[in-house]
């Protein structure tokens, strides 16, 4: 017995001194140790199928946002690397040179995780997958779809995109698609479906039979309700921000947001600075454009704003694309000693939009991505090597452990869990 009171005594003390180091922690202290101890998770990250290949790969320290070297740097455990095709005319000849850009992409990611770095990273399926990877000192990665455009009209297809490992899928991306209106018709009030096609509300009940979560932070407004009227499981904004804050059609309205309240989904923050601060962005970027466009030149490559990139052929946006890093890398350097550079948007603007959020629907609804290498990054979270400065403004602003621990991908995992639970039942019918 007094070696049982002397043991409870102990942990007793042991609990005490450790309540003390917390106490005399310092922020940044505070911020680093919860950052190494939450699960980080990232929605949205674009890929390049070039660095998927035997002499140039993630392994290496690269010129682009996220690799290997880059996600160990800077803590980030769960990168969804992002299946994306530009949309492009709906004929069967469109939908077959997507196709085979979509398969590219989602075997450059089953070769990164099977051939080229096995030992460092492995795919996930699921919530539990995450956790024992992560576990295991891995980093995870998971595999989102931006536009369903290359599945064409086989809603088949959804199956095969779930068994490569897709865990989310937006019917659209810039340009209406064979399932649903974009959000890009809001430009000129052009809509093809006003919302979801007959094919469209064919893909939600299949995307909730297969436990795909649904993801509209591409498409238009009324096919976002329609999504939320038509799903039975939760659904997410896989990278979209607060139009409260800024005026742009790719971000959600209060209404949207109460509508992903209801639903029990969540709204993966983006930190894409045109859709943060559109003010500040803009006279950010119209003071850098020269110099981008001189570093381009310099290098050989064409400079484009990214609202051309449309229009580009995939060829074209992948070169933009994997020498973007490098491009905006030189240019800042050449002007870190103007003293008149417009101050650029940082993560305390992104932490503005994940306040305003969670202030009105909640911290359970609420989450975190970046679309690294796809245009995101801002000032202080250029590229996952820093990614503990986002932790590091959650704690100035007062969030727990806790609370960090949901925007960095508990939340996210919660309306995984709950779509993959509502896809059993179809199982059992």
């Amino acid at each position: 017995m007094k070696h049982f009171i002397g043991f409870i005594c102990l942990l007793s003390i042991m609990a005490c001194k450790e309540k003390q180091e917390k106490l005399a922690e310092s922020v940044e202290e505070k911020a680093a140790r919860i950052h190494k101890e939450v699960i980080t998770i990232d929605t949205h990250i674009d890929i390049n199928v070039a660095n998927f290949t035997d002499t140039l790969n993630y392994t290496q320290k690269l010129d682009n946002q996220v690799n290997l070297p880059k996600l160990k740097s800077g803590g980030l455990d769960v990168p969804w690397l992002i299946v994306y095709t530009g949309q492009g005319d709906l004929t069967e000849e469109g939908y077959a040179k997507a196709k085979d850009n979509a398969m590219a992409k989602f075997n450059a990611i089953h070769r990164l995780c099977e051939e080229i770095a096995p030992e460092e990273i492995a795919l996930a399926y699921t919530s539990k997958d995450v956790h024992r990877i992560a576990g295991s000192g891995k980093k995870v990665a998971m595999i989102g779809v931006e536009n369903a455009y290359p599945i064409g009209e086989d809603i088949s297809e959804f199956e095969n995109y779930y068994n490569l490992g897709a865990r989310y899928i937006s019917l659209s991306h810039n340009g209406h698609s064979q399932f649903c209106d974009s959000n890009t018709g809001e430009a000129d009030g052009v809509w093809l479906h006003n919302g979801l096609s007959e094919l469209g509300k064919m893909a939600v009940m299949e995307m909730n039979r297969l436990g795909i979560m649904i993801d509209v932070s591409h498409v238009s407004k009324e096919s976002m309700k329609q999504m939320i009227a038509l799903s039975k499981a939760p659904i997410i904004a896989s990278h979209s921000s607060a139009r409260a804050l800024c005026d742009h059609s790719r971000n959600l309205d209060d209404e949207q947001l109460l509508l992903m309240k209801e639903n029990g989904g969540v709204v993966q923050t983006v930190a894409f600075s045109s859709y943060l601060n559109t003010k500040k962005h803009e006279a950010h970027a119209a003071f850098l454009k020269g110099f981008y466009e001189e570093v381009a030149d310099s290098l050989g490559i064409d400079w484009y704003s990214f609202d051309e990139l449309a229009d580009l052929s995939e060829a074209k946006k992948n070169t933009f694309i994997g020498n973007y890093s490098k491009v905006v890398a030189m240019a800042k350097a050449k002007v870190a000693k103007r003293t008149d550079l417009p101050q650029g948007v940082g993560v305390s603007d992104f932490v503005d939009h994940i306040d305003y959020m969670v202030d009105l629907i909640g911290i359970d609804h609420v989450g975190i991505s970046s679309d690294f290498d796809g245009g995101g990054g801002i000032e202080g979270w250029t590229d996952a090597s820093e990614t503990p400065n986002v932790t590091l403004e959650l704690v100035k602003r007062g969030y727990s452990e806790e609370e960090i621990a949901q925007l960095w991908g508990g939340n996210l995992l919660r309306v995984l869990d709950k779509v993959q639970e509502v896809a059993k039942t179809y199982t059992k019918n």
